[in-house]
């Protein structure tokens, strides 16, 4: 079998003969994706499978449109169709690389959702597998940053597939080098302020020490075993332990204590996420420390949540200071998840209870729910006048709604 055949046949395995009618390919024009994009043509009869391609513009040199111009023209050439999405989000400020990947994320799956595309093929390869697991172990990552990339992530309801995870950088080029394909070399792939490209430097010095690409591949694929099965037991602590009431996540305190330190970090972390909302767990310094705070029975704050100790219960809630500016109309989403809804809305606002609101509210006290639970609850406010707020026991004929259910909290433990 030739090189090139090697290589589709690989990336066909990757769909487990279920392959989607329409499969979209995020193409920047450098080598992997370029490779991606010849290799997918060879993989499907067109008959079978429509693909289309998109390149992300982000506007960062000048040279960016031009280049998603020529993508496009080698995209028509192979019958592909394709779109150019553009980013100007760049302020100056914060990561550029962080803030440029979520970006490229939400616009592709944007896309992908808009022309019905159930699945987008990215072109991260093995070598980008190994330097994000040498970029994680330089910050003491546990197993779930070794473990590195999946092949597979839902995100946005679109289904991110990574096929060419086992297949180095080199062969890729080699591939085209036989296709007669060329690709735009990127020049802040050379940029040694990025700290990708100093760990693709590293690996340079690494490899005749046996730290290959392969190897650490291969540790990427081990650990992302081990996180499989500790996301696993997790699931099944989590069932023992954990209840949902009004948007927090209450662990029991005595049976948390008795899990192994990993099982009791992930609940944790897990709980945070749910409740915060953000797409990225904390560091693993703070959720230490946490861990350590809640069995002794003290309280936090981290990753927007205020964490609290009572009665055997370790309550996981939304912090009053990350929701005191959020403000809707009502029966709109309020902090991705609550919704108001019930009577007449004109002249209405959904924001936060907050303790100014609650003193308002004589029955709080039957709820069961602890004082901060409800003062970053959502409430419905005429102005400076408090007009309903379901959670704190103050209905006056509307009722509180969550996008989100627990059998959906479980489950997304064994899918993150």
């Amino acid at each position: 079998m030739t090189a090139r055949a090697d290589i589709v046949q690989s990336v066909r395995a990757h769909f487990h003969g279920s392959v989607p009618r329409k499969l979209g390919i995020a193409v920047s024009g450098g080598g992997d994706s370029v490779a991606l994009m010849h290799v997918l043509k060879d993989c499907f009869d067109p008959a079978e499978v429509t693909l289309c391609a998109a390149t992300v513009d982000h506007g960062l040199r000048e040279s960016s449109a031009a280049e998603a111009l020529q993508v496009a023209g080698a995209a028509a050439k192979l019958g592909i169709s394709h779109d150019i999405l553009n980013w100007r989000g760049w302020d100056g400020q914060g990561n550029l690389q962080d803030q440029a990947r979520q970006a490229r994320y939400r616009l592709l799956t944007d896309w992908a959702r808009s022309l019905g595309i159930q699945a987008v093929a990215l072109g991260h390869t093995a070598n980008d597998q190994a330097e994000t697991v040498l970029m994680r172990l330089s910050r003491s990552a546990g197993v779930t940053g070794i473990a590195a990339m999946p092949v597979r992530r839902v995100r946005n309801g679109v289904t991110l597939i990574r096929p060419l995870l086992d297949v180095s950088r080199q062969r890729l080029r080699d591939f085209l080098t036989e296709k007669n394909v060329g690709w735009i070399d990127d020049p802040s792939n050379e940029d040694t302020r990025f700290g990708r490209v100093r760990m693709r430097k590293a690996l340079e010095l690494l490899e005749p020490l046996g730290l290959t690409v392969e190897s650490l591949s291969g540790v990427a694929e081990n650990m992302g075993r081990a996180d499989a099965a500790l996301d696993w037991f997790t699931f099944l602590a989590a069932r023992d332990l954990v209840q949902l009431d009004a948007g927090a996540v209450i662990l029991d305190q005595h049976k948390l204590r008795l899990q192994p330190a990993e099982i009791g970090h992930r609940l944790l972390r897990h709980a945070l996420m749910w409740v915060g909302g953000s797409g990225y767990p904390p560091r693993r310094a703070p959720m230490t420390d946490l861990l350590e705070a809640v069995r002794e029975g003290r309280g936090a704050t981290l990753a927007g949540c205020r964490i609290l100790c009572s009665g055997g219960k370790i309550w996981v809630a939304r912090e009053l200071n990350a929701v005191k500016d959020l403000a809707c109309a009502p029966g709109a989403l309020w902090d991705r998840h609550w919704r108001l809804q019930g009577g007449v809305t004109a002249g209405l606002q959904t924001r936060v209870l907050g303790s100014a609101g609650l003193k308002l509210c004589d029955n709080w006290r039957a709820t069961g729910l602890p004082r901060p639970v409800l003062e970053a609850a959502p409430a419905l406010w005429r102005g400076c006048d408090l007009e309903a707020a379901p959670l704190a026991g103050m209905g006056n004929g509307w009722h509180i709604s969550e996008a989100r259910s627990s059998e959906e909290f479980f489950a997304s433990l064994l899918s993150h």
